[in-house]
């Protein structure tokens, strides 16, 4: 095989019609051999850069069929280590479930999802990523514990599950090795907003990390990588279909991203929102979200025959306090003070401060997007990989959208990582982040479909 001849085959030919024009004939489908040969060859380095860019915009114009995307992610995924539960005898028929999102502002569900499926006997192998952009990251939430770690070998990550049901660790580097070499080029050669290329990148690392089921919460809004239902749907189907061809079980949740999750968005300020999620206290969109989520993690396990005896388990996994024992367990077995941090919550805060106030009646509007951008102001996500965050910096929204405000109401407590960010912060969420409307602004529903 030669790696030319892969990539003039998914580009297609110029050939001419009847009336001699030239045009490009579809291309064909690819072979899993001929996909696992040039990602093999990839990742060995005997293929370069500007072949593989060249691959990667002939799958953006042309596509992949669900097969193909499947032979993809299976070779992506078997570039490097995969985690293998079922080795174990103890795993014997263990069906282990995680949730995969696709990224939004405020979505902290990760963190009171996984101890609430564990208390239920869910058995979540759970990795994770870091925030960049406008987006945050489960990982830089889980480190604004002092002490948390969440560099795990693959022998930690096994215990962790087997003793509390989850653990939470980031991608290492010799998992999915190609996709992390092929996303660096997606970045710089305009090929990131492809489905196909999408799937596999997440199926790559979810399947590597040992799940059997997954459950994706496909986002679609301002704050979310797909900005339409219909792109956050065909994300959903692709993703669902291919991890069914790789013989996983899945099911999707599209759901909405054009305001900020929840009332906090920051690292720690979001590990305080999930201990009152797990304390029952949380506020309603994350609470809904959440129990929506875990009962088709619940489902997929085996642990419920249908969606009400599922979510019903998931609320008495909070209501009797086991879901919260669970995370302070996680917490402290992997290297973080639980006492400390249940003492520092609603008290531990920046010194570097400022408060944003209603500037006329009306309806308020806040927009994920843009407050996602402020808070990258703040310390709280990265405009570059290799940034550093802030574990104290965010917001707390005192009022949402579609709330009722008077002028000089107090909206936002604004925390920075020093004083000179926060007037930039304050600026955008005055000028473009917030708005407001004399009548109630048009909400969709937070969870607009399910794919099963």
């Amino acid at each position: 095989m030669r790696a030319i001849d892969i990539i003039m085959k998914k580009r297609g030919t110029n050939v001419r019609d009847e009336n001699g024009n030239k045009t490009l004939a579809a291309s064909t489908t690819l072979t899993a051999d001929e996909i696992k040969f040039l990602i093999d060859s990839y990742v060995a380095g005997k293929v370069p850069d500007y072949q593989m860019s060249s691959f990667l915009m002939a799958v953006y114009f042309n596509g992949m069929t669900f097969e193909e995307t499947g032979a993809l992610t299976d070779a992506m995924l078997h570039s490097g280590d995969v985690i293998e539960f079922h080795k174990d005898d103890e795993n014997a028929g263990t069906i282990f479930v995680d949730k995969h999102s696709t990224g939004g502002v405020g979505d902290k569900i990760s963190l009171p999802l996984a101890p609430i499926v564990a208390a239920c006997g869910v058995k979540d192998p759970m990795m994770s990523g870091r925030a960049l952009g406008h987006t945050g990251g489960t990982l830089d939430k889980l480190e604004s514990i002092e002490g948390y770690n969440v560099n795990l070998s693959e022998a930690e990550f096994k215990r962790g599950i087997a003793e509390n049901g989850f653990a939470m660790m980031g991608q290492t580097p010799t998992i999915a090795p190609a996709d992390k070499k092929m996303y660096a080029l997606r970045d710089v050669t305009a090929t990131v907003e492809s489905v196909p290329l999408i799937t596999s990148s997440i199926l790559s690392k979810k399947v590597a990390e040992g799940a059997d089921a997954l459950v994706f919460d496909v986002k679609y809004g301002t704050g979310a990588f797909m900005k339409t239902t219909q792109d956050a749907e065909e994300l959903a189907n692709f993703l669902v279909k291919t991890a069914q061809a790789m013989g996983k079980k899945a099911s999707a949740l599209i759901t909405n991203m054009n305001t900020p999750l929840g009332r906090t968005v920051g690292n720690f300020l979001e590990i305080e929102e999930t201990v009152e999620c797990l304390q029952g206290k949380g506020p309603s969109d994350v609470m809904e979200l959440t129990y929506e989520l875990g009962a088709h993690m619940l489902m997929l396990a085996g642990k419920a025959k249908d969606r009400d005896e599922a979510i019903a388990k998931c609320k008495n996994a909070v209501e009797s306090g086991e879901a919260l024992k669970i995370f302070l367990r996680n917490v402290s077995a992997q290297g973080g003070n639980a006492d400390l941090l249940m003492a520092q919550i609603g008290k531990r805060r920046s010194e570097h401060h400022t408060q944003i106030f209603a500037e006329k009646d009306g309806y308020l509007s806040l927009d994920a997007f843009k407050t996602g951008l402020a808070g990258v102001y703040l310390g709280v996500g990265r405009n570059k990989s290799d940034d550093s965050v802030c574990a104290d910096a965010g917001f707390i929204l005192h009022k949402k959208t579609g709330d009722l405000v008077k002028k000089g109401e107090l909206l936002l407590d604004v925390y920075g990582k020093d004083d000179s960010c926060l007037p930039q912060a304050v600026e955008m969420m005055k000028n473009e982040a917030i708005s407001y409307s004399d009548s109630a602004p048009k909400t969709n529903p937070l969870i607009y479909k399910v794919i099963q």
